[in-house]
C-alpha cells in the first residue's frame, strides 16, 4: 500500500481515503489478514488519525473490514446469505427454526419489552437468549421476552436456567396458536454481552429486529434479534418480505 497525496482531492479526505484503502484490500491484502495499526497507516497516507478513523468505520460499516477484540482490524470474509423473512421468524422454536438456543432466565424485561408486552414495569418474564450461525459465524443474538402467563404450564422441576430451560420454554410456547406478527427494525450500536456473542466491540454498528407475536389476542413473545450491521443489506420483497443479507463478494488473494 502506497502514500498518495490527499490534499487537493475536492471530495472529503476521509471519503477519498476509504476508496484508497479498498482498492488496496482487494490487491494487497488476503481475508483475515491484519492491517497496520492506525499511527503507521495515517503516516503513510499523510492524514490525520481521525480522517483514517473515518475511513476505516466506513469499509467496516461495507463489510470490507472488521474489529475484533484482541486482534486489530482485519480484513472480512466474504459475505454469507441470512434469510430473517417471516419464514425465519415464525413461531419461535417451531421446526425449522434457524436459531439455537443459549440460556434461559427469569427476570424483569427492559421498559422497552415491557412496554411491548404490555406488562407492569416489575413484572418478571422468562428471557430466552439464542443464538443464530451461518457458515460458520455468529450473525445474529436474540432476546425473547416470554411472559409467564404465556407459558403456566412449564415444568417447574426443571433447571431454572440454561439450554434446557430454553428449550422448554419454546415448547410450551408452540402450544399457541400465534395469530399473527408485527416487526420493526433500527440501526444501533451492540450491548457489551451482543457484542460478545457476535465476536464484535462494544459499540460497534448492528441492526436490531423487534418481532411481537400475538396469540389469543394478546402479545405472547416478543424478540429483539441483534443482527451484525457491518456485513447486513435490508431488502423488501414484492409483499413486503424483509430479509438481511451478507452478500457474498470476490476477493483477491494476493
Amino acid at each position: 500500500m502506497g502514500t498518495t497525496q490527499l490534499d487537493s482531492v475536492p471530495e472529503p479526505k476521509y471519503w477519498h481515503l476509504k476508496t484508497v484503502l479498498s482498492e488496496a484490500l482487494d490487491s494487497d491484502f488476503v481475508v483475515g489478514e491484519i492491517l497496520p495499526n492506525e499511527r503507521d497507516l495515517a503516516a503513510r497516507f499523510g492524514v490525520a488519525r481521525a480522517t483514517l478513523r473515518q475511513a476505516l468505520e466506513q469499509l467496516e460499516l461495507e463489510g470490507r473490514l472488521q474489529r475484533r477484540r484482541g486482534v486489530g482490524t482485519t480484513v472480512a470474509p466474504p459475505r454469507v446469505g441470512v434469510d430473517v423473512g417471516a419464514s425465519q421468524h415464525g413461531w419461535p422454536g417451531a421446526v425449522g427454526d434457524a436459531w439455537q438456543p443459549v440460556d434461559c432466565v427469569t427476570s424483569v424485561p427492559p421498559a422497552s419489552a415491557a412496554r411491548l408486552l404490555d406488562a407492569e414495569t416489575d413484572d418478571e418474564v422468562h428471557t430466552v437468549r439464542r443464538t443464530r450461525m451461518s457458515h460458520g459465524q455468529s450473525v445474529a443474538a436474540e432476546l425473547l421476552y416470554v411472559p409467564v402467563g404465556s407459558v403456566p404450564d412449564l415444568p417447574g422441576i426443571e433447571a431454572p436456567s440454561g439450554p434446557a430451560r430454553a428449550r422448554s420454554v419454546l415448547r410450551e410456547l408452540q402450544r399457541l396458536g400465534m395469530d399473527g406478527q408485527d416487526r420493526a427494525v433500527e440501526l444501533g450500536s451492540a450491548r457489551a454481552d451482543d457484542a460478545k456473542e457476535l465476536d464484535r466491540l462494544p459499540g460497534a454498528p448492528v441492526l436490531v429486529v423487534t418481532t411481537r407475536y400475538f396469540a389469543a389476542g394478546r402479545t405472547a413473545a416478543v424478540s429483539v434479534a441483534t443482527y451484525r450491521a457491518d456485513t447486513c443489506r435490508l431488502t423488501f420483497g414484492d409483499q413486503g418480505d424483509m430479509r438481511i443479507s451478507h452478500h457474498a463478494q470476490e476477493r483477491k488473494a494476493s
